[in-house]
């Protein structure tokens, strides 16, 4: 495309195929691709202090076993995602959750926590292909409000993971070591390939295909670097994936250990903030019918950013104890469900000729800045001040980035004549 040309003009956005209507299985699927590498943090979660336990290492090194996924996936999508766009969805997807399932083996086995790191690192990149295939998927043959809507149909079954994964993750640690949830992650992974063979069609034939070496891979990336709008809204879901995680790796040390939660209440105070998450997806995928993504994606970050200063404020002052931050999470992550499903669509939009490539590339920056930014959390003493104040900032972030490199806040902006 033209470097003058205006690449969120619904005139040369590529229509996707018409006629197809996914039903719950459909949904069911790619909401379980997609939520694999959820599953595969969630599950472990409420096993890290005993994980620094057993290594005899600090939280902070614990705490990396997460981080290092998310790093390991942003580098996987990267690779991955060109793949799908050459050899088609299906083949990249099954070999890289039957990876997924083969590392997933021999972290069980880990001697070390260096030696865990690693093979999470492994994890991370090769479980990246249920995901970018996931939302390439969706690309294939789905735009604008009609790909928002799905994806946010799909945070339904990706906020099975929060609302159930740590409350498995528990109870296996419970009852045995915690290695055995990566024998449990193998099995999970087994049966995922199964249902991909068995049900999920190829949706990139063949004459759609691109047929590029190293080099044309090398232009697709350039291409997308160079567009400034897709780069500032395509880092959006990566800085919300970063808010998460900040969540996710300081609440069980501030739940557990600042207010004495046992690992049950912890996953119970986990999955009721699930229900945030999964609730404000599906009230997205409502309102996307008459509201257009942007407005949705604008509001979501600015409401979000004031319930993180309240929350902020609660854990400074201690007042209102553990319900007050409770309600004042539930408020945060709440907001979650309006922001990376809109963000995705709006940088996607204009990318379906290779649908792969570019949601890697956004895939992978969900993964790496939210690699980057988390361990801040440890770093920064674990604390509930840690935790919000590394929230916060990344929401910040996506606000400045959203304001200063996009028209998204100005009136009379190409975006809000095409979006509305």
């Amino acid at each position: 495309m033209r470097r003058g040309s205006n690449r969120y003009d619904s005139s040369v956005t590529a229509p996707a195929p018409t006629g197809f209507r996914p039903g719950p299985k459909y949904v069911l699927m790619l909401g379980a691709l997609a939520a694999l590498p959820a599953i595969t943090t969630d599950m472990y979660l409420p096993s890290l202090p005993t994980v620094a336990a057993d290594f005899g290492s600090p939280e902070a090194a614990a705490q990396f076993t997460i981080s290092g996924m998310l790093i390991g996936g942003a580098v996987g999508q990267l690779v991955i995602g060109p793949l799908s766009d050459r050899y088609g969805r299906r083949k990249p997807v099954m070999f890289g959750v039957l990876a997924h399932v083969l590392v997933s083996i021999l972290c069980a086995f880990a001697p070390n926590i260096g030696t865990l790191i690693g093979l999470r690192m492994l994890q991370g990149f090769f479980n990246a292909a249920a995901s970018v295939v996931a939302i390439a998927v969706i690309r294939d043959r789905f735009v604008g409000s009609d790909a928002a809507r799905l994806l946010s149909q799909l945070m339904l079954v990706i906020g099975v993971a929060p609302l159930f994964a740590p409350t498995i993750g528990g109870a296996v640690i419970k009852f045995a070591e915690w290695r055995w949830i990566f024998g449990l992650l193998a099995l999970i992974g087994l049966s995922l390939v199964l249902v991909v063979w068995r049900f999920l069609p190829e949706t990139l034939p063949a004459e759609r295909r691109r047929i590029a070496g190293p080099r044309g891979i090398a232009a697709g990336y350039r291409e997308l670097l160079t567009d400034g709008k897709f780069m500032a809204v395509a880092v959006i879901p990566g800085l919300g994936m970063a808010v998460i995680m900040s969540y996710v790796v300081g609440s069980t040390f501030v739940f557990q250990e600042e207010y004495g939660l046992n690992e049950q209440q912890f996953a119970l105070v986990f999955a009721i903030n699930g229900i945030a998450l999964v609730g404000s997806a599906q009230i997205n995928a409502a309102l996307v019918r008459k509201v257009a993504p942007l407005r949705l994606l604008r509001a979501g970050l600015v409401l979000q950013l004031i319930f993180a200063t309240g929350l902020l404020a609660v854990v400074i002052t201690g007042f209102g104890g553990l319900i007050a931050v409770m309600v004042g999470l539930w408020l945060v992550l709440g907001m979650q469900g309006m922001i990376p499903a809109n963000a995705s669509v709006l940088a996607l939009g204009n990318y379906g000729h290779m649908a792969g490539t570019a949601a890697a590339l956004m895939g992978a920056m969900q993964a790496g800045v939210a690699g980057i930014v988390s361990p801040l959390v440890g770093f920064l003493g674990s604390g509930g001040v840690a935790m919000v104040s590394v929230m916060m900032g990344a929401m910040l972030l996506a606000i400045l980035i959203l304001g200063l490199a996009t028209p998204a806040y100005r009136r009379g902006g190409a975006w809000q004549q095409h979006f509305g």
